[in-house]
Protein backbone atom coordinates (compact mmCIF):
# COMPACT_ATOMS: atom_id res chain seq x y z
CA UNK A 1 0.00 0.00 0.00
CA UNK A 2 2.99 2.69 0.65
CA UNK A 3 4.37 2.09 -2.90
CA UNK A 4 0.91 3.01 -4.45
CA UNK A 5 1.17 6.10 -2.12
CA UNK A 6 4.25 7.16 -3.18
CA UNK A 7 3.91 6.59 -6.71
CA UNK A 8 0.07 8.34 -6.92
CA UNK A 9 1.99 11.14 -4.94
CA UNK A 10 4.99 11.16 -7.56
CA UNK A 11 2.66 11.33 -10.54
CA UNK A 12 -0.50 13.84 -9.66
CA UNK A 13 0.22 15.13 -6.44
CA UNK A 14 4.18 15.92 -6.24
CA UNK A 15 4.81 16.24 -10.21
CA UNK A 16 7.93 17.26 -11.05
CA UNK A 17 7.09 19.91 -13.84
CA UNK A 18 3.58 21.12 -11.66
CA UNK A 19 4.79 21.44 -8.66
CA UNK A 20 8.18 21.92 -8.50
CA UNK A 21 8.65 22.94 -12.30
CA UNK A 22 11.44 21.06 -12.38
CA UNK A 23 13.08 20.16 -16.29
CA UNK A 24 11.28 23.16 -18.04
CA UNK A 25 13.56 23.84 -20.27
CA UNK A 26 13.63 20.31 -22.29
CA UNK A 27 9.65 20.03 -21.57
CA UNK A 28 9.04 23.40 -23.07
CA UNK A 29 11.30 23.10 -26.61
CA UNK A 30 10.71 19.25 -27.17
CA UNK A 31 7.23 19.37 -26.71
CA UNK A 32 6.16 20.58 -30.11
CA UNK A 33 5.06 17.49 -31.17
CA UNK A 34 3.61 14.62 -29.19
CA UNK A 35 6.27 11.78 -31.21
CA UNK A 36 9.20 13.95 -30.07
CA UNK A 37 7.50 14.71 -26.46
CA UNK A 38 7.02 10.88 -26.26
CA UNK A 39 10.51 10.25 -26.93
CA UNK A 40 11.47 12.21 -24.76
CA UNK A 41 9.17 11.36 -21.85
CA UNK A 42 10.29 7.94 -22.04
CA UNK A 43 13.70 8.70 -22.09
CA UNK A 44 13.44 10.87 -18.73
CA UNK A 45 11.35 8.27 -17.45
CA UNK A 46 13.99 5.36 -18.13
CA UNK A 47 16.94 7.42 -16.71
CA UNK A 48 14.77 8.45 -13.61
CA UNK A 49 13.86 4.90 -12.93
CA UNK A 50 17.36 3.43 -13.45
CA UNK A 51 19.66 6.38 -11.59
CA UNK A 52 17.43 6.81 -8.72
CA UNK A 53 17.87 3.13 -6.98
CA UNK A 54 21.44 3.40 -8.20
CA UNK A 55 21.70 6.80 -6.58
CA UNK A 56 20.00 5.05 -3.12
CA UNK A 57 22.50 2.45 -3.07
CA UNK A 58 25.51 4.79 -3.02
CA UNK A 59 23.99 6.55 -0.30
CA UNK A 60 23.02 3.48 1.66
CA UNK A 61 26.37 1.37 1.11
CA UNK A 62 29.04 4.45 0.72
CA UNK A 63 28.14 7.75 1.40
CA UNK A 64 26.71 8.04 4.36
CA UNK A 65 28.45 8.40 7.69
CA UNK A 66 29.05 4.72 8.74
CA UNK A 67 27.81 3.41 6.05
CA UNK A 68 31.11 1.98 5.15
CA UNK A 69 30.89 -0.55 7.92
CA UNK A 70 29.77 -3.61 5.76
CA UNK A 71 33.55 -3.71 4.89
CA UNK A 72 35.14 -3.17 7.99
CA UNK A 73 34.21 -2.25 11.49
CA UNK A 74 37.42 0.85 11.38
CA UNK A 75 35.13 2.85 8.58
CA UNK A 76 32.06 2.83 10.99
CA UNK A 77 33.28 6.73 11.59
CA UNK A 78 33.77 7.68 7.40
CA UNK A 79 31.72 9.94 6.26
CA UNK A 80 31.29 10.56 2.40
CA UNK A 81 27.81 12.43 1.86
CA UNK A 82 30.05 15.80 0.96
CA UNK A 83 30.47 13.34 -2.59
CA UNK A 84 26.78 12.74 -3.06
CA UNK A 85 26.41 15.48 -5.77
CA UNK A 86 29.21 13.95 -7.79
CA UNK A 87 28.43 10.81 -7.45
CA UNK A 88 25.01 11.26 -8.28
CA UNK A 89 25.82 13.53 -11.56
CA UNK A 90 28.52 10.97 -12.39
CA UNK A 91 25.54 8.26 -12.51
CA UNK A 92 23.03 9.70 -13.91
CA UNK A 93 25.40 11.39 -16.75
CA UNK A 94 26.57 7.56 -17.32
CA UNK A 95 23.13 6.13 -17.80
CA UNK A 96 22.16 9.38 -19.98
CA UNK A 97 25.17 7.87 -22.37
CA UNK A 98 23.59 4.34 -22.40
CA UNK A 99 20.43 6.11 -23.52
CA UNK A 100 21.82 7.69 -26.01
CA UNK A 101 23.80 5.18 -27.73
CA UNK A 102 20.94 3.17 -27.45
CA UNK A 103 18.11 5.70 -29.07
CA UNK A 104 20.92 6.18 -31.63
CA UNK A 105 21.35 2.84 -32.84
CA UNK A 106 17.61 1.43 -32.49
CA UNK A 107 15.72 4.74 -33.37
CA UNK A 108 18.13 7.46 -35.52
CA UNK A 109 14.91 9.81 -36.50
CA UNK A 110 14.20 9.62 -32.34
CA UNK A 111 17.34 10.28 -32.01
CA UNK A 112 17.69 13.59 -34.77
CA UNK A 113 14.23 14.83 -33.88
CA UNK A 114 15.62 15.03 -30.02
CA UNK A 115 18.49 16.80 -30.94
CA UNK A 116 20.61 18.32 -28.09
CA UNK A 117 17.66 17.92 -25.47
CA UNK A 118 18.98 13.91 -25.63
CA UNK A 119 22.48 14.09 -23.72
CA UNK A 120 21.08 17.04 -22.51
CA UNK A 121 19.16 14.71 -20.05
CA UNK A 122 22.34 14.23 -17.78
CA UNK A 123 21.46 17.87 -16.67
CA UNK A 124 17.77 17.57 -16.65
CA UNK A 125 16.50 19.64 -13.42
CA UNK A 126 14.22 16.43 -12.46
CA UNK A 127 16.75 13.88 -12.99
CA UNK A 128 18.80 15.11 -10.20
CA UNK A 129 15.63 16.83 -8.48
CA UNK A 130 14.69 12.92 -7.76
CA UNK A 131 17.61 11.76 -6.71
CA UNK A 132 17.86 14.56 -4.25
CA UNK A 133 14.53 14.01 -3.15
CA UNK A 134 14.95 10.33 -2.46
CA UNK A 135 18.03 11.32 -0.40
CA UNK A 136 16.15 13.80 1.70
CA UNK A 137 12.65 11.89 2.13
CA UNK A 138 15.22 9.06 3.37
CA UNK A 139 13.03 5.95 1.90
CA UNK A 140 13.16 2.71 3.72
CA UNK A 141 14.15 0.29 0.68
CA UNK A 142 15.44 0.84 -2.76
CA UNK A 143 11.72 -0.57 -3.51
CA UNK A 144 9.97 2.84 -2.53
CA UNK A 145 12.70 4.81 -3.94
CA UNK A 146 12.34 3.13 -7.40
CA UNK A 147 8.35 3.31 -7.56
CA UNK A 148 8.70 7.13 -6.74
CA UNK A 149 11.69 7.37 -9.93
CA UNK A 150 8.90 5.46 -11.91
CA UNK A 151 5.94 7.55 -10.67
CA UNK A 152 8.58 11.12 -11.47
CA UNK A 153 9.13 9.93 -14.69
CA UNK A 154 5.50 9.09 -15.95
CA UNK A 155 4.49 12.16 -14.41
CA UNK A 156 6.79 14.19 -15.89
CA UNK A 157 6.50 11.95 -19.32
CA UNK A 158 2.17 12.83 -18.76
CA UNK A 159 3.13 16.39 -18.29
CA UNK A 160 5.31 16.84 -22.07
CA UNK A 161 2.77 14.99 -23.65
CA UNK A 162 -0.63 16.70 -22.54
CA UNK A 163 1.45 20.14 -23.40
CA UNK A 164 2.85 18.48 -26.97
CA UNK A 165 -0.66 17.25 -27.94
CA UNK A 166 -2.51 20.77 -26.71
CA UNK A 167 0.33 22.60 -28.78
CA UNK A 168 -0.49 20.59 -31.52
CA UNK A 169 -4.52 21.53 -31.75
CA UNK A 170 -3.29 24.92 -31.48
CA UNK A 171 -1.86 25.49 -34.54
CA UNK A 172 -5.25 25.10 -35.70
CA UNK A 173 -6.57 27.66 -33.47
CA UNK A 174 -6.76 31.69 -33.65
CA UNK A 175 -4.01 32.71 -31.43
CA UNK A 176 -3.24 36.63 -30.73
CA UNK A 177 -0.10 37.43 -32.41
CA UNK A 178 1.73 38.45 -29.50
CA UNK A 179 1.05 34.97 -27.80
CA UNK A 180 2.25 32.49 -30.23
CA UNK A 181 4.97 30.41 -29.70
CA UNK A 182 6.55 30.77 -26.18
CA UNK A 183 3.50 32.84 -24.86
CA UNK A 184 1.02 30.40 -25.32
CA UNK A 185 2.83 27.61 -23.97
CA UNK A 186 3.43 29.41 -20.54
CA UNK A 187 0.07 30.46 -20.11
CA UNK A 188 -1.44 26.56 -20.75
CA UNK A 189 1.69 25.06 -18.40
CA UNK A 190 0.12 27.64 -15.88
CA UNK A 191 -3.19 26.22 -16.06
CA UNK A 192 -1.91 22.84 -16.20
CA UNK A 193 -0.42 23.20 -13.38
CA UNK A 194 -3.50 24.73 -11.81
CA UNK A 195 -5.64 21.73 -12.58
CA UNK A 196 -2.96 19.55 -11.24
CA UNK A 197 -3.89 21.29 -7.67
CA UNK A 198 -6.61 19.64 -7.38
CA UNK A 199 -5.14 16.57 -6.84
CA UNK A 200 -3.68 17.69 -3.50
CA UNK A 201 -6.94 17.52 -1.94
CA UNK A 202 -6.54 13.31 -2.03
CA UNK A 203 -5.88 11.51 0.75
CA UNK A 204 -3.59 9.54 0.76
Amino acid sequence: MENINIFIKAVFIENMIFAYFLGMCSYLAISKTVKSAVGLGLAVTFVLTISVPVCYILEKFVLKAGALQWLSPEFKTVDLSFLSFIMFIATIASIVQLVEMIVEKYAPALYSSLGIFLPLIAVNCSILGGALFMQEREYASVVEATVFAFGSGVGWFLAIVALAASREKLRYSNVPAPLRGLGITFILTGLMAIAFMSFMGISI
